[in-house]
């Protein structure tokens, strides 16, 4: 039996790392003087004594990080920072089952979007600045900022690093030493979130309201202040904002490296995936417009041009902001636009699905055996970007592509059996999986899942999960060959 102790430990020192930015909240409800200072300040207080706790006892078995240990560590944060983050809900809120706090935490950390709150325009401040927090720090990562920290925690972060990232070139680096990348990354997604936030100020947002929305913005985490999203301000300009940040987000950060690096946005234009997201978002835009305006659900073009515009982008690029209930529109609309959700979001970004440069690669390769099935003779080498994509990648592509969307029939079909109609099952599987939050039927955009059962709401909360760690990395622990010494 493969021990965990040595991933304990280090687990113990992230959780005191972790119980630091409780602090954060407990802060804000000084600020504004909510009630909440009592539960952000104990669940703080136990779980760094916990922390501290463990950390002693697992010390003498302090080692360097192997490759299943980053397997372990990234499915034992991501849970155990889930199960402590769910603690100031169920604190607060004094009818709220545990199961509601995790959802609602996983929701944040793994930037689903999807909330079990309702009145959040009278949420305590801190409380909404908690939700919003969550999903920034589960935006890029909070293992990438464990990787930034681990040196000094005296632990390497390599693997970790490699467990986490999603996207199939986990081997590429942009600086020497791994804590570097992740530094990189987190200075990027904070001048990203300060642009933002200045942004929707200058736009009309209240200087909360801005913080908390560029902080959700920028990670693609969908989580509002208001029960109505951005449709609350019915601003076009905000909504205009809300889009690029969703975009920036959306895009590889090896990408706005090399922008930035080269000082030219023609790199944009280079990466082959920025192109496809471009133009299928431009092409199913233009074409969805104009079908919802001449089936009369907006009285002009321009007008429907404006909601289409903005819900495609923000479902389809797994943000799950909304401005209207998309929910009301022809079933075909809101199918493709789940569609998309599942393939267009970039490798190296916040966005959830397959990633799009799997579904480039497994394009690529279908479209190959079908010229080998007329030319078996033939030697054609399939490209992504000017590099030859390996046979062993493209099998690894097919397989993950085969488990995922296993995993979203699979959970359709519990979900039909816990109770929910098939719409409903199969859109909070899909907006889960792809971590975009507003479903279809009853989680759509103009509801919640407040109204789920508990049991579904284990099955969203483990496929939130899912989608956030890109199955193999969660499923691979549930394999005898993993546990073997």
């Amino acid at each position: 039996m493969y021990k965990i102790i040595p991933t304990v430990h280090v687990l113990s020192k992230l959780g005191v790392l972790f119980s630091i930015l409780l602090l954060v909240p407990t802060s804000v409800s000084y600020l504004f003087l909510d009630d909440a200072l009592r539960a952000f300040g104990s669940t703080a207080l136990v779980t760094i004594i916990a922390s501290c706790s463990i950390w002693l006892l697992t010390r003498q078995y302090h080692r360097e990080l192997r490759v299943r240990d980053g397997f372990t560590l990234v499915c034992m944060l991501w849970v155990g920072f889930a199960l402590v983050a769910a603690v100031p809900f169920y604190l607060y809120f004094p009818h709220m089952s545990y199961t509601d706090a995790l959802f609602e935490a996983m929701s944040g950390l793994t930037t689903t979007g999807a909330t079990v709150i309702t009145s959040l325009d009278t949420l305590a401040p801190s409380v909404n600045f908690w939700r919003h927090m969550l999903n920034w720090l589960g935006g890029m990562g909070i293992i990438v900022l464990a990787v930034a920290v681990l040196p000094m925690l005296g632990v390497g972060g390599t693997q970790l690093f490699k467990a986490e990232i999603p996207g199939i070139d986990k081997d590429s680096k942009m600086a020497p030493r791994i804590s570097q990348v992740a530094k990189t990354l987190w200075l990027t997604y904070a001048c990203g979130t300060c642009v933002v936030f200045l942004a929707l100020h200058w736009a009309g947002m209240d200087w909360f309201d801005a913080f908390c929305h560029a902080m959700s913005t920028i990670s693609l985490g969908g989580f509002s202040t208001h029960d109505a999203s951005i449709a609350y301000f019915d601003s076009q300009i905000i909504e205009w904002i809300v889009i690029a940040g969703t975009l920036f987000g959306a895009v590889n950060f090896v990408t706005h490296f090399s922008a930035f690096g080269a000082r030219s946005p023609r790199r944009y234009w280079q990466d082959e995936e920025f192109r496809i997201i471009v133009g299928a978002l431009f092409a199913s835009i233009a074409a969805v417009s104009l079908y919802l305006w001449q089936k009369q659900y907006y009285p002009s073009w321009g007008e429907a041009l404006r909601y289409t515009a903005f819900n495609f982008i923000s479902v389809s690029l797994s943000s799950g902001f909304s401005n209207t209930d998309f929910g009301s529109w022809p079933l075909i609309t809101t199918l493709w636009m789940f569609f998309l959700a599942n393939t267009l979001p970039s490798s190296g970004s916040m966005g959830g699905g397959i990633k799009n440069v799997r579904a480039i690669i497994l394009a690529k390769f279908s479209l190959r055996e079908m010229l080998l099935l007329l030319h078996p003779n033939a030697v054609r080498n399939v490209k992504v970007n000017g590099r030859t994509i390996p046979e062993r990648t493209a099998l690894t592509v097919m397989a993950f592509i085969f488990v995922y969307f296993m995993t979203v029939v699979l959970f359709t079909f519990l979900m039909m059996v816990a109770g929910m109609d098939f719409i409903s099952a199969f859109g909070a599987v899909t907006a889960c999986i792809t971590n975009s939050g507003p479903g279809l039927g009853m989680v759509g955009p103009a509801y919640n899942y407040a109204a789920l059962t508990d049991v579904q709401k284990w099955l969203c909360t483990a496929v939130m999960l899912l989608g956030r760690l890109e199955i193999f990395t969660v499923l691979i622990l549930f394999t005898p060959p993993y546990w073997k010494k």
